[in-house]
């Protein structure tokens, strides 16, 4: 019934973009101090933002942290993330492989025992760490170096990728909301993920729990163009529009 309620609250909050404490306990027939312990848990877990005197959408404002940083956090979770998507990958398929932390996880647990695929990465890291695995074909997309992420933006990066059509994408985000879509923090990286959204049969979103029912800056796709969510288990869970929304969510 808890977990009911908060995600009401979510798909309301989501649907007004901000409301007060005192409409959503009309909204729901509880009391204005249960709406406020719901609202602490669900600011606590990120998946809104507190107000005077009420709650509104997230946004995901802060500045992006190095690669070697944010592979600590949520580590265990980014592994077990990792693993799940890695296991979807078949022999034969052609997969990109985005940049980020979760997605080196994805990486880091492709089966030795692949044969004949192709992955396709703006990652650099990404490609060293494929580099084991001596029956996977590797292409690196080339382009603008990011440091911070290892990654390769424009100019020529958009360019390989219009000439690839993949199997699956496995697509890290800065953000998955019902409403917003999936975001990102950087404008140059999302352009090379939309890229590779429009030139992908499916759309695997790979993503820790802190980055549910937030919203970043720059737009990759609608909640609706993703085929799987994989995430991990949080004490509040996915919000209940995001279930509503992706047919296939995988909580690990």
């Amino acid at each position: 019934m808890i977990q009911a309620r908060r995600g009401e609250i979510l798909s309301l909050v989501h649907q007004h973009g901000e409301l007060p404490v005192s409409e959503l306990s009309k909204l729901l027939g509880v009391s204005e101090v249960t709406v406020r312990s719901d609202l602490q848990v669900l600011a606590g877990a990120g998946q809104l933002r507190r107000t005077r005197g009420g709650a509104r959408l997230p946004l995901d404002v802060r500045g992006e942290a190095p690669l070697e940083e944010t592979r600590h956090r949520h580590a265990d979770a980014k592994r077990r993330i990792g693993r799940a998507a890695a296991a979807l990958v078949q022999d034969d398929e052609t997969v990109f492989l985005d940049v980020g932390s979760s997605t080196t996880e994805v990486a880091r647990a492709l089966s030795p025992t692949l044969r004949n695929v192709t992955v396709v990465t703006p990652g650099l890291n990404i490609a060293l760490e494929l580099e084991r695995l001596p029956n996977l074909r590797v292409i690196v997309t080339g382009g603008t170096l990011r440091p911070l992420q290892h990654s390769l933006v424009s100019p020529y990066a958009l360019e390989i990728l219009r000439h690839i059509h993949a199997d699956r994408l496995f697509l890290g985000c800065n953000g998955v909301d019902a409403v917003q879509g999936i975001t990102n923090a950087n404008h140059e990286e999302a352009e090379v993920k939309r890229a590779m959204v429009s030139q992908s049969r499916q759309v695997v979103v790979v993503a820790d729990p802190s980055k549910l029912g937030v919203v970043s800056r720059a737009h990759i796709a609608p909640a609706n163009r993703v085929t799987t969510l994989i995430t991990a288990r949080h004490a509040t869970g996915p919000p209940a529009d995001l279930l509503a929304m992706i047919s296939d969510v995988q909580v690990v």
